[in-house]
């Protein structure tokens, strides 16, 4: 049972999974997604003071619970339809409003896209997390993941460096890399999340060099 992976808290976790309902077709946000998250929130909670597990846990598994596809105009508004459907999930299995209102927060400030800051120690940690798993060796392959979803070409031939050129990341994958990914590791929160996320950002640079000397970049 999947749920069990959330330790002492997989009674919460089975009621929220439960909730969900079936999942969808994005291979990028979806339960493996939510697996690893977990893990890195885990990763990160230990060194934090002052975490709320079933919180944390909470936000974990319902901070994509509305689906918003990357391209689509209501991105930036993603994880404020997240948080409000989550607010309504953990109403049903009887949160108090103080509650409900950190998971929100936490939902809400974990998007890049939606610019809220992180106040409260579990939105840092599901920040982080969910950042983590940007990043890095499966960062790359979600990358790709995401381009082929949406139709992009894998970079432009003729300068796959962007280097006479603005860097255009809604046709070529490649350029998401210095457009985004390269800058996550500068805004992580807290000091395990930065040291992980230095590592990972390392990961992809390697990759990307590795990548331009197979093209002739």
């Amino acid at each position: 049972m999947l749920a069990n992976v959330f330790g002492d808290q997989a009674e919460l976790a089975d009621a929220l999974l439960a909730a969900l309902g079936p999942p969808g077709n994005d291979g990028s946000h979806d339960m493996s997604h939510l697996l690893r998250v977990w893990r890195n929130a885990q990763a990160i909670a230990v060194h934090e003071a002052g975490c709320d597990p079933s919180i944390l846990a909470a936000a974990v598994i319902l901070h994509d619970c509305v689906a918003v596809e990357k391209n689509s105009p209501d991105r930036p508004r993603a994880s404020r339809l997240s948080a409000a459907r989550a607010k309504t999930i953990v109403c049903a299995l009887g949160w108090d409003e103080q509650r409900r209102d950190r998971l929100a927060h936490a939902i809400e400030a974990h998007s890049f896209s939606a610019g809220i800051p992180a106040t409260s120690i579990e939105a840092k940690v599901l920040q982080d997390a969910d950042r983590l798993d940007a990043i890095g060796a499966i960062g790359v392959a979600r990358c790709f993941y995401i381009a082929g979803r949406m139709g992009s070409a894998l970079y432009r031939p003729d300068d796959p460096e962007a280097t006479d050129r603005p860097l255009d990341d809604t046709n070529f994958a490649l350029d998401h890399f210095p457009a985004k990914l390269f800058k996550l590791a500068d805004n992580f929160q807290t000091r395990t999340g930065q040291d992980l996320a230095r590592r990972r950002t390392q990961t992809m640079r390697d990759f990307v060099a590795t990548l331009l000397a197979e093209i002739g970049g």
